[in-house]
């Protein structure tokens, strides 16, 4: 089934569980146990098929990437060779970091350009790439934030309180104003992870090695990270979204379970109006499943499905994303964010590293490969992402 087929299938199940419930409902507003049975049938189904198709649309866009041309065909007069690129861009550093994860013996003897002190190795530019790119597609947080490239410690300035004009009479004295300003660090916390591989597969020429780590690091980087960008504690990891240090709390919840469609409005109009520009939400899924029974006034449901390839669906008319990280509904949890989400920054500390480790794992016919990278995360103007707090 193509991906456009699965998303006007979950616009149908997602009708026919709207008109289940109009006619169904009791005065009180209630299903009886059986029906409620049967709609919790339908919504697991759009449940089932939203992921089939968020997880086809990442299997696509990986197959795309994978099958672009390595060359081009010759369609004009030939022309002059294109000078190699410096560093770790050079076709002579990617031949041998390529031996290197192999365990062979270095062509060009080029990797010195990129040794670290820890004894790992600087990845080829291309390398790189194609772990950026998997991180995108595997963490959320990530494609809506703030991405930053730092060299060290950076401190970030910001306007704590702003100047105020005064009416002034003629020949008046002016009155002043004293605008504060205060300091964000962003620094940099260090992320790993070991992949072993057997030495039978090193020495088949026919598997893609490069491919493969690559595939493995970005997955374990997209899911630690993605964690830690919507809850860490900011204690040997980035501060997340949905903590206190993160967001402002906009709305409380009457309940410790569950919100109600006029908490979700007041949640929306107490973030400012330049940022309800660029505003989404971001929740867990079970959260979504909750409030997709919520109307309006009108009796139009809140949440509506996408019925466009790569289209996130929409709550009161605002792009939904969800995270598996973001906390769910429970007593003094911070369940929903909404806000402007490039307000939460992004620290990338430049260079990954790979480090080939010979000798530990050599008794079990494998070797070793240690990942690397330095990354941070915080919120920057917590007045531009509001949170609803469940009530404790």
């Amino acid at each position: 089934m193509t991906i456009n087929e699965m998303i006007q299938k979950r616009a149908k199940v997602w009708e026919t569980a709207k008109n289940f419930v109009d006619t169904h409902e009791n005065e009180n507003g209630v299903l009886s146990a059986e029906d409620n049975a049967t709609y919790s049938r339908m919504e697991q189904e759009i449940e089932d098929l939203t992921n089939a198709i968020d997880r086809q649309q990442r299997a696509e866009a990986r197959e795309a990437e994978f099958n672009k041309p390595v060359n081009m065909p010759l369609t004009g007069r030939p022309v002059q060779k294109e000078e190699d690129k410096p560093g770790r861009a050079s076709n002579a550093y990617k031949e041998d970091f390529g031996a290197h994860l192999r365990g062979k013996r270095l062509v060009h003897n080029v990797l010195s350009e990129g040794v670290q002190a820890d004894g790992g190795y600087l990845v080829p530019t291309e390398f790189e790439r194609q772990i950026v790119m998997g991180l995108d597609e595997a963490n959320v947080v990530r494609g809506l934030a703030k991405v930053i490239t730092t060299s060290a410690e950076r401190k970030i300035p910001v306007a704590a309180t702003h100047s105020t004009a005064a009416w002034t009479a003629e020949n008046g004295a002016y009155t002043p104003s004293d605008p504060s300003f205060d300091q964000k660090t962003i620094d940099a916390f260090k992320l790993t992870d070991l992949v072993k591989v057997s030495i039978e597969l090193l020495q088949d020429s026919m598997f893609d090695l490069e491919s493969y780590i690559a595939a493995e690091f970005a997955r374990a980087f997209g899911i630690a990270e993605e964690e830690a960008f919507c809850v860490g504690t900011g204690t040997g990891q980035p501060t997340g979204i949905f903590t206190a240090n993160g967001g402002e709390v906009g709305v409380t919840a009457a309940g410790s379970t569950a919100v109600t469609a006029d908490e979700l409005f007041s949640l929306i109009y107490t973030l400012k109006s330049p940022y309800r520009r660029n505003a989404k939400f971001l929740m867990n899924d079970a959260t979504i499943a909750a409030i997709r029974k919520l109307k309006d006034g009108n009796g139009v449901y809140l949440w509506q499905p996408s019925l466009q390839a790569g289209e996130p669906d929409k709550l009161m008319g605002y792009e939904l994303y969800t995270s598996p990280y973001a906390p769910q509904m429970e007593a003094g949890a911070y369940s929903i964010a909404f806000g402007d989400f490039k307000n939460y920054w992004i620290a990338d500390r430049s260079g990954r590293t790979v480090q080939r480790l010979n000798e530990l794992y050599s008794t079990n016919g494998q070797v070793g490969f240690v990942a690397t990278e330095r990354v941070d995360g915080k919120v920057i103007l917590p007045e531009g992402i509001k949170l609803l707090k469940m009530k404790a």
